[in-house]
């Protein structure tokens, strides 16, 4: 207002609670869910003040409907099994945020300080590559903290990340990322904006409103309702286009080409400023020289790191433990949760870089 017509209007810098977008839609589910008759109302203030104020999942998610917890707010069972599952999804969730987010994401952070005079094109894929590794590691240590923690106390929540880099288009993509907030969108906005059983044109402004909804959920700035938009129109792209013919080309073609897409999609996410977005892109595609001694020098200080982080995006280490015996898997799980407690402990004790990305959100 004061910008628009000229206003004086005093600006107070309120400080919102942490977590408040993760209980207000949990709270919207509850309240549509109960309207809807598809749950009865919880007539016990203490179970419904559980399920809005959880706290394993209070501050960074996952989203949890009130429908999945239902019965489990009084009739859960806190077992052996349950609580060794729990701490081995905790640990394993500790290791990607602590162990390879923060370590991964100092690359990025020392690109994106990076003057456009000193920046090469291979630093510039380098940067946002690892910006890529390090919001996946951060969100789903997130949502694989707040697994384990329900767990631990006999919540069984559902997952939220299933590696998504793995996708072979963008509509799998978001199958697989932040599964709880794709879902709460879909239930909530998409479907009863009519979905995709409408006209084409319907359904591609339903699309753009959900994704313009989304943009706006991550944060109240152009980056991020440019990057809600910049899916729906890839969305929109692939339902109406290019659905024949994905399902023609081969594997590692659809990878590349989700990847490729996803990538550019982090650029807009992470950056302060469209000029920033800009000012990028020019670098990544090849308004810089193709490589320097900044970009070898990051590559060599962090290759571990990225060869880890590589493994870890991918099923791999899910499927070798699928193969273990029963009887063994407890062992395993008890030694691999005490070494990844043991290192997080020391790699927090010794660094002072520990970021909360989605804080804002």
């Amino acid at each position: 207002l004061n910008t628009a017509f000229g206003f004086s209007i005093p600006l107070k810098e309120i400080t919102l609670p942490i977590g408040i977008s993760f209980y207000t839609f949990q709270i919207i589910s509850y309240v549509v869910d109960v309207y809807r008759n598809d749950v009865k109302a919880q007539k016990n203030p203490v179970s419904l003040g559980t399920y809005i104020t959880l706290f394993p999942q209070l501050i960074a998610g996952p989203i949890v409907r009130y429908s999945t917890i239902d019965e489990q707010l009084t009739e859960r069972k806190e077992t052996a099994d349950m609580i060794l599952r729990g701490v081995g999804t905790f640990a394993c969730g500790l290791a990607k945020k602590v162990f390879l987010a923060n370590n991964i994401g100092m690359i990025w952070e020392t690109v994106k300080t990076t003057p456009l005079s000193e920046m090469s094109v291979l630093l510039a894929w380098l940067g946002i590559i690892a910006y890529t590794m390090q919001i996946y590691f951060d969100f789903s240590g997130y949502s694989d903290l707040a697994i384990g923690l329900g767990r631990m106390f006999g919540f069984e929540f559902e997952i939220n990340f299933n590696y998504p880099y793995i996708s072979k288009s963008i509509t799998e993509f978001w199958r697989r990322w932040h599964i709880s907030l794709s879902t709460w969108f879909k239930e909530y906005v998409y479907i009863p904006l009519g979905g995709s059983r409408c006209s084409k044109a319907r359904m591609c402004f339903n699309l753009l409103a959900v994704w313009f909804l989304t943009g706006l959920w991550h944060g109240a700035s152009y980056n991020f309702v440019l990057w809600g938009l910049y899916y729906g129109i890839l969305l929109i792209i692939e339902k109406l286009f290019l659905k024949k013919l994905l399902r023609k080309l081969p594997k590692f073609v659809l990878h590349i080409y989700t990847m490729f897409f996803v990538i550019i999609g982090w650029v807009l996410f992470a950056s302060d400023h469209l000029q920033g977005v800009w000012s990028y892109l020019y670098a990544m595609f090849g308004g810089v020289p193709v490589i320097n001694n900044a970009f070898i020098y990051s590559l060599k200080s962090n290759l571990a790191f990225l060869v880890i982080g590589l493994v870890s995006i991918l099923p791999f280490g899910k499927e070798i433990f699928a193969k273990i015996p029963e009887k063994l898997k407890y062992v395993v799980t008890i030694i691999l949760s005490v070494v990844s407690v043991y290192i997080c402990t020391a790699y927090l004790l010794d660094s002072t870089y520990n970021p909360f990305l989605y804080f804002r959100f």
